[in-house]
């Protein structure tokens, strides 16, 4: 493969990993299951065509020039992502020092692709006609096509093994049985609130409800918490149901935000499938995992299920007056 086809098919898989892993993300249900395997397929077309950008990186370091450092930068925090992507799908470490193997990995393809966008523009491949041309095409099909039967054999392999890997969720998590080792998370740089379970509130509309009122609910969901750290857990959450807090309230969306500032909207329809959750497996949720008062958002990713909860807005802007991922 020339080396302007291997920089182009670089450029375009990393383009391509960044939204499927974007994409992955924002995936609730299996119905999204395709977006978590696209992701797998394009990374190991990376690799695939690694060899061949190999012999380019190793003609280009030999000789001193301009962008010499980046390209050198590039090579080693591509194989660290290739790297933290296996420990990923395999299970081998939840943690690499003091970053989860997801924040790791995702931290460390953000910065891939930031590299390879600065490394395009000190040394530009500009497109040509002849770029889209059949044989180019199916050339990079035949690429998909290696990297999803080697998508199919490692997963197979996994399986076979019976490695943690070979079990996870249709998001690419691993998952956690005992509610006792559910880990303490928060999304970018939320921080563990500690609220007095006695004195708090949950401000819902023109009403103040206690943490008693809303754990003498009497509503139990099974529900999974999917976390985008890799990991997840199915456990029954009680307390209260949305709907039934909002009686008599009528909107477009519903804002759930919590003492710490944070929050999620949802459609209002949805009120019934979504839980003021106050006890995980019959025990009050501690600090760190919401307590005294957490959403319980089944279907949704674990940024949905925002802890803390401080109030309950009734809105009429649609639901999708948000970022699709919390900035903050």
């Amino acid at each position: 493969m020339a080396g302007r086809r291997t920089n182009l098919a670089l450029l375009g898989f990393a383009v391509m990993a960044l939204l499927t892993g974007i994409g992955a993300f924002l995936v609730g249900t299996a119905s999204g299951r395709l977006i978590v395997i696209a992701h797998g397929v394009v990374a190991l077309a990376i690799i695939v065509v690694m060899p061949w950008k190999g012999m380019i990186a190793r003609r280009g370091i030999a000789r001193v020039r301009p962008g010499r450092a980046m390209s050198i930068a590039l090579t080693v925090v591509t194989l660290g992502v290739i790297a933290t992507g296996v420990v990923l799908v395999t299970g081998m470490a939840e943690s690499i020092g003091p970053m989860t193997t997801m924040q790791l990995h995702v931290s460390l393809g953000l910065l891939m692709v930031s590299l390879i966008l600065v490394h395009t523009l000190q040394r530009p491949v500009p497109f040509r006609r002849a770029d889209w041309s059949r044989r180019n095409l199916l050339r990079a099909g035949g690429v998909l096509a290696a990297a999803g039967g080697l998508w199919l054999a490692v997963e197979g392999l996994l399986d076979a093994a019976g490695a943690r890997g070979g079990a996870r969720r249709f998001t690419g998590s691993h998952e956690i049985v005992d509610p006792a080792q559910v880990p303490i998370t928060q999304w970018l740089n939320d921080r563990v609130q500690h609220l007095d379970r006695v004195a708090h509130h949950v401000v819902v509309g023109d009403q103040s409800m206690t943490v008693a009122t809303l754990e003498g609910g009497g509503d139990v969901v099974e529900a999974t918490l999917d976390c985008t750290g890799g990991w997840y857990s199915t456990q029954p959450w009680s307390g209260t149901r949305l709907d039934r807090v909002l009686e008599g309230l009528a909107g477009e969306s519903i804002v759930v935000r919590s003492a710490s500032g944070y929050w999620r909207r949802f459609p209002f329809d949805q009120a019934s499938s979504l839980l003021l959750a106050t006890h995980m497996t019959g025990e009050p949720l501690s600090d760190g995992h919401g307590g005294p008062v957490r959403l319980v958002a089944p279907g949704r990713r674990g940024y949905w299920w925002v802890k803390w909860v401080a109030s309950v807005e009734v809105d009429d802007r649609p639901s999708w007056w948000q970022p699709p991922l919390p900035t903050a």
